[in-house]
């Protein structure tokens, strides 16, 4: 069985990859699985996307915890542990990133026993939610890596998920599909399929075990408060809001309330914003009455920080 996981952020259409990959698998006499892992977050969140195809029914259920293959349409989330990237990779998996930076540099990197390989980035964004076409050039260069797709099941696919869209959509990702696809060549058919998990190595998930007390109706009880302060969401922001504050009009309960995760405080009569935890959901560049709030990409941010 093959068993194949797309990486991205939240727009970046890792949906749509697996849809291609699982349509065009599909069309090649395959059993096919093909479906995303994402919770009520926004644009910019880490999610991932899974296919699994064999030539006979598929029983397995779930997340796929050992891949033949991984996916990364965008780099910056190999360093984000909630990501979860390289979980499960050995030996036997490829992993295939989508970057400007060679192969070698991301093998010393990641010090994984995978084998890795490098998608060119030809197209930049300063948003990087927002790489275009990055689905479609994801879909194709996996169909080439497992080598039992051909061009014309690809194109089939692709036009058969994006037909909707329009014929002017549809080319373009049509040409950067079949262009990732032709740059894997040297390696089709890499991937190979992988072995049936034994019974006998399973590992049991870890329970975790919540104490009762003593109560006329019993229930769980959580000891440790404030546990979602250990959890950096900032993580996820592809874009960051920077206040001017020769232009901040000190009308801080604007933003301060409108915020979605309260990642901005008031201190001193001035606001400020705590990028541990904001996401860059950017509610608070488009409710500031004097503008005083811009959009800058996180790249480009660097560590700069809200002077205080």
């Amino acid at each position: 069985m093959y068993r194949i996981r797309f990486h991205g952020r939240g727009g970046q259409g890792m949906k749509t990859a697996s849809r291609i990959l699982g349509s065009a698998l599909f069309a090649e006499g395959f059993e096919v699985q093909d479906a995303p892992r994402y919770g009520a977050e926004r644009r910019g969140a880490p999610i991932f996307a899974y296919v699994r195809a064999d030539r006979r029914p598929i029983n397995e259920r779930g997340i796929i915890r050992r891949p033949d293959l991984v996916v990364v349409a965008d780099d910056t989330l190999v360093p984000v542990p909630a990501a979860g990237v390289l979980t499960g990779l050995d030996a036997d998996s490829v992993l295939l990133i989508h970057s400007h930076e060679s192969a070698e540099t991301w093998r010393q990197r990641l010090n994984t026993p995978a084998r890795v390989l490098v998608l060119p980035l030809i197209e930049d964004s300063a948003d990087r939610a927002e790489l275009p076409h990055v689905g479609a050039v994801c879909a194709g260069a996996s169909a080439c890596l497992l080598g039992v797709i051909s061009e014309d099941a690809l194109a089939k696919a692709l036009r058969d998920e994006l037909g909707p869209l329009g014929e002017a959509v549809v080319q373009a990702n049509l040409d950067r599909a079949l262009a990732a696809y032709r740059q894997m060549a040297e390696v089709r058919g890499m991937v190979t399929e992988g072995k049936e998990v034994d019974a006998a190595d399973y590992t049991p998930p870890e329970w975790v075990g919540l104490p009762f007390e003593d109560a006329k109706v019993s229930a769980p009880v959580i000891h440790a408060g404030l546990t979602s302060l250990a959890v950096q969401t900032g993580l996820w922001r592809t874009l960051r809001p920077v206040i001017d504050y020769d232009r901040c009009g000190r009308c801080w309960w604007i933003c301060s309330s409108l915020c979605p995760d309260g990642a901005i405080q008031v201190e001193e009569g001035r606001p400020t914003i705590d990028y541990d935890h904001c996401k860059g959901c950017l509610v608070c560049v488009a409710v500031c009455p004097p503008h005083a709030i811009e959009a800058q990409p996180e790249r480009a941010a660097g560590s700069l920080e809200s002077p205080r």
